[in-house]
């Protein structure tokens, strides 16, 4: 949180409609009509072409417009948001900028709200994704027979997008409902399968609600930890379905938790990591270049693009990584020379550091971290391949 001691007034975010002024009350017109700088959208904006003071739209992008407000002084600020600015919105990073001590926020029913409200669904009962800035595949995280997902749109580019994706990985017969201009006057609808959808744009201002029904060609994938091994793209260099299961156990997975993953091969430890929960995190660090971008293919197929992958060896790796991992995997360079003592050192007080060994060597290696670390080691053994054995040691808080 930013500590300068110069911060304007208290910011007041007011979440508006496509109903624009009609849709606020009487508190939030007073607050827009006195404010002495006005923040906004160009859509937000000219709603109120009225308005007399300063106005900034976000063209300098959020993070230059919010150091601009920080300097303005006592002046008032209203900054207008979309819907619920708390929901995916600009909100947070106001918040995250100047503290809720300095900030009000007045929300409106938002496109999740509308859109569900339109559909007769249980809010809770929707997967909400939203492509706004983000990679379209973080929809291929939720594909699975019978969920219904709300899709916050990037641009009417959108709905052809994503119609596209769906048809691709087996659901073509998705029920799609895009809304264009929700909540207000111009407000519509249109309705269709995936495979059906035949517009290549739509309006920039529209969401979308889906019914996911697979055809023949689909394949649901669990989250559970234990792919099938031919969900990744690989040369071999994969951690087998099986013992793919008994690590991610292992390493077990908590909300808004780190993973570094050292010896990437195809990337399934820490797409599995991620599939775990969506705010969990993970760098993958693999030294062979060819590998490391199959690792972002595999990662886009299977709906963690936020993956990130490190070209290096698992030394050079530690010098360039920043921050405290609450997890770390080695599954491959367990030899090099005080290369687990240094990662262990950066684990985060509690966290877990798990290691896999095949060759007699490697578990020399394991031994030798157990006496110095303490930990659990244990032998997996699946019919017709090498035994593998596996460390867990936990760092004290």
């Amino acid at each position: 949180m930013n500590q300068n001691t110069n911060k304007p007034n208290k910011i007041l975010v007011i979440g508006i409609g496509e109903d624009g002024l009609a849709g606020l009350d009487d508190f939030a017109r007073l607050k827009i009509k006195t404010a002495d700088v006005l923040v906004g959208g160009l859509r937000h904006l000219n709603f109120m072409p009225d308005f007399a003071g300063q106005i900034l739209d976000w063209s300098l992008g959020i993070k230059a417009t919010l150091d601009v407000l920080e300097n303005v002084g006592e002046k008032k600020i209203v900054v207008l948001a979309s819907g619920d600015p708390l929901y995916f919105g600009v909100g947070k990073n106001i918040i995250e900028k100047f503290g809720i001590e300095n900030v009000l926020v007045i929300p409106k029913p938002g496109a999740v709200t509308l859109t569900c409200a339109a559909m007769g669904w249980s809010q809770p009962d929707v997967q909400v994704v939203t492509v706004h800035g983000r990679a379209l595949e973080n929809l291929n995280l939720h594909l699975a027979p019978k969920v219904r997902l709300c899709v916050l749109s990037q641009d009417g580019t959108t709905p052809a997008a994503v119609a596209k994706l769906l048809c691709n990985q087996g659901y073509s017969n998705s029920q799609m409902t895009v809304f264009e201009h929700l909540g207000g006057p111009r407000q519509s609808q249109e309705i269709t399968k995936a495979k059906d959808w035949c517009k290549q744009s739509s309006a920039d201002l529209n969401s979308l609600a889906i019914e996911l029904v697979t055809d023949q060609t689909a394949r649901p994938l669990s989250r559970v930890g234990g792919l099938p091994d031919d969900a990744f793209e690989h040369d071999g260099q994969l951690t087998k379905r099986a013992m793919r299961a008994v690590t991610i156990s292992t390493l077990a997975p908590l909300a808004h938790e780190i993973l570094w993953d050292f010896g990437g091969g195809a990337g399934s430890i820490s797409i599995e990591w991620m599939r775990a929960h969506t705010s969990c995190r993970a760098v993958a660090i693999e030294r062979d270049p060819v590998r490391a971008k199959r690792i972002e293919r595999n990662a886009h197929k299977l709906g963690v693009p936020k993956l990130s992958v490190v070209v290096a060896d698992n030394a050079q790796a530690l010098d360039q990584l920043s921050g405290r991992p609450q997890a770390i995997f080695i599954g491959g360079g367990l030899s090099a020379a005080n290369f687990i003592d240094r990662a262990f050192a950066m684990l985060s007080p509690g966290g877990r550091l798990v290691a896999n060994a095949v060759t007699d060597k490697s578990r020399d290696i394991l031994c030798e971290l157990q006496d110095r670390y303490g930990g659990e080691m244990m032998t997996v053994s699946l019919e017709g391949k090498f035994p593998v054995t596996q460390i867990l040691i936990r760092k004290k808080l």
